[in-house]
């Protein structure tokens, strides 16, 4: 059962911003990270640029040093999906690893919708997802804080041929290979 002293705790944590350390940006380790990630709906994090939850950047839509979080539930209306195309950044929470939903995200966003600016994986980020993150349009990468940078970099180039689709790879290998065959 919760305590006052626990909600608290948990309502500092949704209002301090999120400092990332351990962050990839297009398979390579990044030099530096400006950009923080506030879980607070309610007011903007001291340091900025920032990425804010959603209703709170369409507050401030006009600030160019915000981006938008999504969250894992969010709905991503065709509406939206515009809305989000305009951006320079998108970052998409991970609660948990084992909730999935930000790949449709991200997934959608590259191909219904047509980003092109940077889709960032935040929150419950490891080392094991980032393969699948990559192929579902992130480019980059804000790894939880317990994992390791240079194991990730390895990892992001174990697999040199991919069987499915992805949106980088609009074809299967048997597709690719019967091609190289005409």
């Amino acid at each position: 059962m919760p305590t006052d002293a626990n909600d608290a705790a948990a309502q500092e944590a949704a209002s301090t911003p999120v400092h990332v350390d351990h962050l990839i940006v297009d398979g390579e380790l990044a030099a530096e990270n400006a950009w923080c990630v506030s879980y607070d709906a309610e007011a903007l994090p001291e340091q900025l640029p920032a990425f804010v939850p959603l209703a709170l950047w369409r507050e401030h839509a006009e600030d160019t040093d915000l981006a938008p979080l999504l969250t894992s539930d969010t709905e991503l209306t065709p509406a939206l999906g515009e809305e989000l195309k305009q951006v320079q950044a998108v970052a998409i929470d991970f609660p948990a690893f084992t909730d999935g939903r930000g790949y449709s995200l991200a997934r959608l966003l590259r191909e219904r919708y047509g980003v092109t600016g940077e889709l960032r994986a935040v929150g419950d980020v490891l080392i094991d997802q980032l393969n699948y993150m990559e192929r579902c349009g992130f480019n980059a990468m804000a790894l939880r804080q317990d994992q390791d940078p240079e194991t990730a970099l390895r990892a992001l180039k174990a697999f040199s041929v991919r069987y499915q689709t992805d949106v980088q790879t609009r074809s299967a290998l048997f597709e690719r290979r019967l091609a190289s065959a005409e």
